[in-house]
């Protein structure tokens, strides 16, 4: 009876992203994420929590989404600072606040797949990692395939779910490679 969007679990995000940060970063028990990043990928029902979580947590987030009415819907609602689809752009201005210490949350209309393969392939250090993708049906399509658009993805479900399951299949398989290689370089990966 406690869900009600992501409202209604935002104090929960915000504790679990405040932990890791005491657990795993050194954050004292009186601080915040100040000058800490946290990428995520999600902003649906649940997931939709993450930006303000974060930005109460005073620091910054990155979170991947492919449903780009999903990343209006939290840019509307002010739950989403910045929007864009360039890679670049996204992680120099993340360096840029968290040089400053300030909060920002940033939508990437992307998969996540290839925010993490950027991340590798530019040496760039993610401090936290979560995903909120709807792993619990990969099949169903709470998952959408590296190279994929999400109109393709809603296609391929009623037209070729064979060729969609084997491309889930590939994609997660990379996404976890990319997962294990940001943990190798000391990110702090949580679900």
């Amino acid at each position: 009876w406690m869900y009600i969007g992501p409202q209604g679990i935002v104090h929960g995000t915000f504790n679990t992203l405040l932990n890791a940060g005491r657990l795993k970063l050194g954050v004292p028990q009186d601080g915040d994420l100040r000058g800490h990043i946290f990428v995520s990928s999600g902003l649906g029902g649940m997931s939709g929590a993450q930006p303000k979580a974060v930005e109460i947590a005073n620091g910054v987030g990155i979170f991947a989404e492919v449903d780009e009415s999903r990343i209006k819907t939290r840019h509307d609602q002010g739950w989403v600072g910045m929007v864009s689809d360039n890679l670049e752009e996204i992680f120099r201005t993340a360096r840029e606040y968290q040089q400053k210490k300030e909060t920002i949350s940033i939508a990437y209309h992307g998969n996540i797949v290839d925010l993490l393969e950027y991340a590798v392939e530019n040496d760039i250090h993610i401090e936290l990692l979560s995903d909120q993708t709807s792993c619990h049906a990969v099949y169903e399509g709470g998952y959408c395939p590296q190279g994929v658009t999400f109109e393709e993805r809603t296609r391929l479900l009623t037209e070729d779910r064979d060729k969609f399951n084997d491309l889930v299949d590939k994609s997660l398989h990379r996404h976890f490679h990319l997962i294990q290689a940001l943990v190798e370089k000391g990110t702090y990966f949580f679900d």
